[in-house]
């Protein structure tokens, strides 16, 4: 077997050992200020990805002005879930910022592609990409009138956590494999990259070196 190339986006979420027990019960209200700025980031880029799929289907570029304040959405939005919703792994407070922060424990990264495809500008967000749309709704959504497995994982982990003081790391490495997918598939649909995303749960705090095939 090969060993797969790192993917060109990447998510690092490394697990604070001192996490508290109980704080994850209030850190969604916590976290109310960041939701309020997300909601209007989020219009924000939204915006910005239609004027970037027109650039792109014009001059097979993506801005880069445009290309590094929607990553920094995605940046922020991914430690907001890292810290209050979807991964609950640290009690450090996110940053009020769009940019890479080394010594806050999570992060991501998207590599700035010189080139994108005129044709794959038009089917990859909605036709391609369909397969992991629905897999992803599978592993955090689940079925209808139910809990996805990412709300009924988190919830196990921080019970386990509330009585134990300690993060199971099976299920903290399981989670972070959801989340990983989900935002990996969430750069490509946003044409941020021409890379279809890889069919694997990429589990653990570190995006893998290699990963076998």
């Amino acid at each position: 077997m090969q060993p797969s190339p790192v993917y060109p986006v990447r998510v690092r979420g490394d697990l604070d050992p001192a996490v508290s027990r109980w704080l994850w019960i209030v850190k969604w209200i916590l976290a109310i200020p960041h939701l309020i700025v997300l909601l209007f980031l989020s219009i924000a880029y939204l915006a910005v990805g239609i004027v970037a799929f027109f650039a792109i289907l014009i001059t097979e570029q993506y801005p880069r002005a445009l290309f590094d304040f929607n990553v920094g959405v995605l940046r922020w939005s991914w430690r907001v879930r890292f810290y209050a919703l979807s991964q609950l792994g640290t009690d450090k407070y996110p940053p009020f910022s769009l940019e890479s922060d080394p010594a806050y424990p999570a992060d991501l990264e998207v590599d700035y592609p010189e080139r994108l495809s005129r044709g794959l500008v038009l089917i990859k967000w909605w036709l391609l990409a369909i397969p992991q749309y629905l897999i992803v709704a599978a592993l955090v959504y689940g079925g209808r009138n139910s809990f996805g497995p990412l709300a009924i994982l988190a919830l196990v982990a921080v019970i386990a956590l509330l009585f134990t003081g300690v993060y199971p790391q099976g299920l903290y490495d399981f989670l972070m494999g959801i989340n990983r997918w989900s935002l990996r598939v969430r750069a490509y649909a946003s044409l941020m990259t021409d890379v279809y995303p890889p069919f694997r749960l990429d589990q653990g705090a570190r995006e893998p070196d290699a990963a076998a095939s």
